[in-house]
Formats: structure tokens, sequence, C-alpha cells
């Protein structure tokens, strides 16, 4: 159990993940998006601040919610229905909760770091967004490691250099980079048909959550903190 004020916890987790990392995007969406009690003592941490997974903080009960992606992401004008259960759950409870997204994606031993540790990547070099590292896996083994499945777009015969980015990385910049920076294949969730027709590279498709949870995982494990696992329900009709 840790015990310390949250002025003094937000500035280690900006240490870690400094703020001006963040894209342009994040701006107003990335910090302490939520205030409530000024001592911390228990933390939860997850990738998404869902409703189970704020309920389940509630239970432990964390003084602060650590997580990838904001609920707040659009201004909000009216308070009803998801959103109005979901902060009377963290306002009722005091509890925190503090938000690290594209600036802990590019933060050494982020998410990005700890997927391409996950795969066994070697030899890495960071992007822009998202690392390139030498890669001794089968597109089977990889679905493997992630548990989830894998859309293949291209033709994969071997994977020498593996580009990772979590979460939508699929952007045609990206892709760019990653073949200059002598990848064969490019592994991210959620592309778009149009981004297909035109990627230099094959590209592995997976799912959003299975790439960056293990990196927030990660994060809880060494900071002694409560992670919360909430992956989606998916269902593959063949």
């Amino acid at each position: 159990m840790v015990r310390m004020h949250r002025d003094t916890f937000i500035q280690a987790l900006e240490e870690l993940a400094p703020p001006e990392y963040a894209d342009p995007d994040d701006a107003g969406r990335i910090g302490l998006v939520v205030e409530g009690r000024k001592e911390i003592r228990r933390v939860a941490c997850a990738l998404d601040a869902t409703p189970r997974v704020v309920q389940e903080a509630c239970r432990i009960p964390a003084d602060m919610l650590v997580v990838h992606h904001t609920p707040l992401y659009y201004p909000i004008t009216r308070l009803e229905g998801a959103t109005a259960s979901l902060l009377r759950d963290l306002l009722s409870f005091g509890m925190n909760l503090y938000v690290m997204h594209t600036n802990y994606d590019r933060a050494e031993g982020g998410i990005n770091d700890a997927l391409a540790e996950m795969l066994g990547l070697s030899g890495t070099v960071r992007m822009s967004l998202g690392v390139v590292g030498d890669c001794t896996l089968t597109p089977k083994k990889i679905v493997g490691i992630l548990g989830c499945g894998l859309r293949v777009h291209g033709r994969v015969s071997r994977i020498r250099r593996l580009a990772v980015v979590g979460g939508s990385g699929f952007e045609p910049v990206l892709l760019d980079e990653a073949r200059a920076l002598g990848a064969d294949a490019f592994l991210s969730s959620e592309i778009q048909h149009h981004v297909v027709r035109a990627a230099p590279l094959p590209c592995l498709e997976a799912s959003h959550y299975a790439l960056e949870a293990p990196g927030m995982r990660r994060l809880a494990e060494a900071r002694g903190w409560t992670f919360l696992d909430d992956p989606p329900e998916v269902t593959l009709i063949p």
C-alpha cells in the first residue's frame, strides 16, 4: 500500500510519462481528469475506465485509478446515462482518475516498449510513435502471445523486423517510417480500408485491448498497484 499526497503521486507519474510527450489531440484529456481525495493509499490501474473497472476500484477501495484512455474524450454539456453513472461512482467514493495516453505510448518502458518486450523484439529502434525490432515470430506465434485473433493484410512469409504500435497505429506516415527502418511487417489495430490498399508492407491487425493492456498491467505490477482486467467481449462469426 502506498501512502502519499496526491500532488507527489502525480509528479511521479509525470516523470514516468511526461505530458509533453502526448499528441496535441490529448491536450486537456490526460493527467488528473477527475479530482478526489488528497491522500493516496490504494491505487488501481486499467486500460479503460469502464463501469466494471470503476466499480471494482470502488470495492478495493482505491483512492486513485490510473488508466490509458479517458472516459471524458468529448466536452460534456449534459450529465446523463453512462457518463453520469461513472462520474457518480468516482465522485461519491472520492476517487481520483488519472489518464496517461499517448505520453505513455512514447515513454520509456511504456505501452510500446512493453509490447515489444512481450514479443521478444531485439535491436529495437524508436519511431515517432512505436518501435521496430528484430523478430523471430510467425503470425501464428504472435497470436499465441497476444491471446487474440490476427487479421493479416498482405502476404507474410517470414518476419525479420517487426514494427509495433499499440492502439490504432495504422497511419500512412508510421507505415512509411517503419518501412524506412527495415520493417517487413507492421502490427497494430483498427486499420482502415484505404490504408490497407496503399500500405507499403504487410499489416497485422490485432485487437486494441490485446496490444495495450499488457503495458498497463506491467505498470501496475511494477508499482504494486491492483490491475483490473476488463477486455471487451468479441465474437468472431466465420
